[in-house]
């Protein structure tokens, strides 16, 4: 799980995805309500997300702070 100060424009993290695993790099922090990753987010300074875009597929989503991990 990853600390949310961690986090920054182009860290290259992993998170669970249709039952493996997908790699990717950290595109933006949200910190207020928007439209990306072909969804609505909900998000505030106190409840960021995290646009990622996958190494694999170039897709962009969304995931909350818990749900991704940093790669050393």
């Amino acid at each position: 799980m990853a600390d949310d100060e961690d986090l920054k424009k182009g860290d290259e993290v992993e998170w669970k995805s249709h039952g493996g695993k997908a790699v990717g790099e950290v595109e933006e922090k949200i910190t207020s309500d928007t439209e990306a990753g072909g969804r609505t987010v909900k998000a505030s300074k106190d409840d960021p997300q995290y646009l990622v875009k996958s190494e694999k597929s170039g897709g962009e989503a969304v995931h909350k702070p818990g749900a991704l991990k940093k790669k050393s």
